[in-house]
């Protein structure tokens, strides 16, 4: 992720089953500790654009605590005299439609909110469901 005139922190999602995880200061796997939307059949084909993932995936105990802890960890970093390259945070389920893409979403609100210019990158939101 290139850093664009004015970015503090790019935040990036992607899917493990599409390749390995983009250059990042901070990667979060959340494959093994929260549940996949995709095991439910009526949000499987939706993507983190629709309200029904998003609250799902929102939903699910420790996501938010997960979230503050991101938060808490790019203000950190912010904070280290290497602050004015762009920090980069990553997000990883398995497909990269899901769970990565609301977390990244609800990540770069909150930092934004915080006061800080954040661009957003979602790898493989556009990909097709992955059969397994």
């Amino acid at each position: 992720m290139s850093r664009q005139p004015g970015a503090d922190v790019g935040v990036s999602s992607f899917g493990y089953l599409h390749g390995g995880p983009p250059p990042a200061h901070l990667t979060l796997d959340l494959r093994d500790h929260f549940r996949d939307p995709h095991v439910r059949p009526e949000l499987r084909e939706l993507t983190a654009h629709d309200a029904t993932v998003r609250r799902a995936v929102l939903d699910t105990a420790g996501i938010g605590e997960l979230i503050d802890a991101a938060v808490a960890a790019a203000l950190a970093f912010r904070s280290g005299p290497g602050h004015s390259e762009l920090l980069r945070l990553t997000a990883g389920c398995a497909g990269g439609r899901h769970r990565a893409p609301t977390f990244a979403m609800a990540l770069a609100d909150r930092l934004t909110a915080s006061g800080l210019a954040v661009q957003v990158r979602h790898r493989d939101l556009h990909r097709p469901v992955v059969q397994r």
